[in-house]
């Protein structure tokens, strides 16, 4: 996983870099610019020649790294016009320099006439290709040229260096005109040019997922060193496009040491997690983990059924559905064959009795971790006094979902290092949990989710657009993965029983619960964006998603899992 950093964190690691460990500014900076050129040439497909760049740079390090960049870019022949708002003697350190060097290209190919805005320049006669630089103050002046000439659409590319992650304020003096007129531009142009941001879309704050008024809107954005919130929490990180993060030089010290405690998901979390837990040559059931499920009700036997099949095609060794004898003969009829299914003591309504306890003590005995509330159907008060029985007097880690969350709502346990308690709630269970139906809880959804965790000592999977997973020492991780496909009926009873049988697995190998979490919640995702390649997001189901964990193995990797 990697840190999430703030714009204050950022800039201790930039600064950093310098003092203690003489990397010069000028060099991150040069680093910045070629770590962009790279990613941009290679969604090019390998090569800029040719290409034309419209650079829009701020008086800023963020226009400095436009400078850096349109120097490559040009070195690479490409065709780039590069605009400063502003003028070069007014710039600082790295980026001034950087916009006196450009300057001083531009000049010694004597490829220019005097003012852009109120002519046409010519390419140079000797081949190379043209290096146009603008010092302009009065955006008003440039919205009139792109009015009158429309010469956004000779660019196959804008690139947006106007203000980095220092701001946080609504973008003002025109420059929020000039954000719409680029894209009212895009739009009304066949060719339609490709938007790309460097560090972050201009107009966003890079510390809030929240907008804070007119930004650009990226097809790619390449970031440095570490992700910024506004770069991976909705509704922000919709503006950023792919994301692309860049190491520039920074030692992993610095990152290592910052205070962050915000991390973002990586492929490697799940490929780590496969590898320790991979297949050994005396592996068998009994090695694999020992899942059982508390789950279903006379109404509600599809979440038992789906939640039965996530936990099995996990990888878990055994997994036992404990649930009510009416909905016995369903759940048996339609679950995988491999799974297990025991019917228990029921309420005239059709859901698990607190009769039931005494078997389900003993289902449980072999158990290495339970999966409780799909399905359990959490109108009725016994199922309350089941749940909370099933909690108060837990040997082993509970993953508790839906009816057994709202069972539990509104939330006043305590979690244990010894028997874990993972919650995973989606943002209406969550606001049930702390007692309220302010969405307003919510506006942080990072801050939110932390203190819930340290406060109760659990582990929260907040699910939602970008499920977030927090763990009592305050870490939080912003899982990647996923996407609206998975906003249909089963999807989250699919994810308890993966969860679950993550984490049996999990405990065979000795791997700490939280990354055990980690790794179910990003392979879910994965397996659900492949689902959504191969049927559409319209079409796909929570079982499809299941069904596309054999790919989601496979592509993630670990020593077994390739073939």
């Amino acid at each position: 996983m990697r840190k999430v950093l703030t714009a204050e964190e950022m800039r201790e690691v930039d600064r950093l870099s310098t003092e203690k460990y003489g990397i010069p500014s000028i060099v991150l900076m040069e680093n910045a610019a070629h770590a962009a050129a790279g990613v941009i040439s290679e969604k090019l497909g390998g090569s800029v020649e040719g290409k034309s760049f419209l650079i829009l740079c701020g008086g800023g390090n963020n226009g400095g790294d436009g400078a850096a960049l349109a120097r490559i870019l040009h070195i690479r022949k490409a065709s780039v016009v590069t605009y400063l708002f502003g003028k070069v003697e007014d710039t600082k350190g790295a980026a001034k320099v950087n916009f006196q060097t450009l300057k001083k290209i531009e000049d010694d190919e004597d490829a220019t006439v005097s003012n852009h805005l109120t002519g046409t320049r010519n390419a140079p006669s000797d081949g190379n290709e043209a290096l146009f630089a603008f010092e302009e103050t009065e955006i008003d002046k440039l919205l009139q040229f792109w009015e009158d000439m429309q010469d956004l659409h000779e660019f196959d590319v804008i690139i947006d260096c106007l203000f980095g992650t220092g701001l946080n304020r609504a973008l003002s003096h025109g420059y929020d005109r000039l954000v719409r007129r680029v894209h009212a531009l895009i739009r009304e142009s066949e060719s339609k040019p490709i938007v790309y941001s460097v560090d972050i879309p201009s107009g966003l704050s890079a510390n809030s997922a929240k907008g804070i008024g007119e930004n650009f809107k990226s097809d790619l954005t390449v970031t440095f060193t570490a992700p910024k919130l506004a770069n991976v929490l909705p509704p922000a990180s919709h503006f950023n496009g792919e994301l692309q993060i860049a190491n520039i030089g920074s030692p992993q010290e610095l990152l290592d040491s910052s205070l962050s405690q915000t991390f973002l998901g990586e492929i490697n979390d799940a490929e780590a997690w496969l590898a320790q837990t991979e297949f050994s040559p005396d592996s068998y059931k009994n090695k694999r983990g020992n899942v059982l499920l508390v789950v279903g009700s006379r109404a509600y036997s599809g979440a038992a059924v789906l939640a039965g099949n996530g936990a099995m095609q996990s990888g878990a060794g055994l997994v036992r559905i404990a649930t009510p004898l009416s909905a016995l003969s369903s759940i048996s009829e339609r679950v995988l064959p491999e799974v297990m299914v025991s019917g228990v003591a029921e309420t005239g309504k059709g859901s698990i009795s607190v009769d039931a306890l005494e078997k389900l003590k003993t289902l449980g005995e072999k158990a290495d971790v339970i999966g409780i509330g799909c399905g359990l159907a959490s109108d009725e008060e016994t199922t309350r006094k089941l749940v909370r029985e099933i909690v108060a007097t837990r040997k082993i880690p509970i993953v508790i979902d839906a009816d057994g969350l709202n069972a539990l709502a509104p939330f006043d346990l305590q979690g244990s290092e010894e028997s874990p308690l993972i919650l995973t709630p989606h943002e209406g269970e969550f606001l049930r949990l702390l007692g309220t139906k302010n969405k307003d809880a919510l506006r942080d959804r990072v801050g939110a989710v932390r203190d819930f965790a340290q406060k109760h000592r659990v582990i929260v999977v907040l699910k939602g657009e970008r499920t977030l997973i927090a763990e009592p020492g305050g870490k939080v991780v912003i899982n990647p993965t996923g996407n609206p496909g998975l906003g249909k009926a089963g999807n989250g009873d699919n994810l308890t029983g993966i969860i679950t049988g993550f984490v049996a697995q999990g405990i065979k190998a000795s791997v700490d619960i939280f990354e055990s979490v980690n790794a179910a919640v990003f392979v879910a995702g994965f397996a659900a964006d492949i689902a959504a390649r191969k049927f559409g997001k319209r079409v796909m189901l929570a079982s499809d998603v299941r069904d596309c964990l054999v790919e989601a193995f496979k592509e993630i990797g670990g020593s077994d899992e390739k073939i």
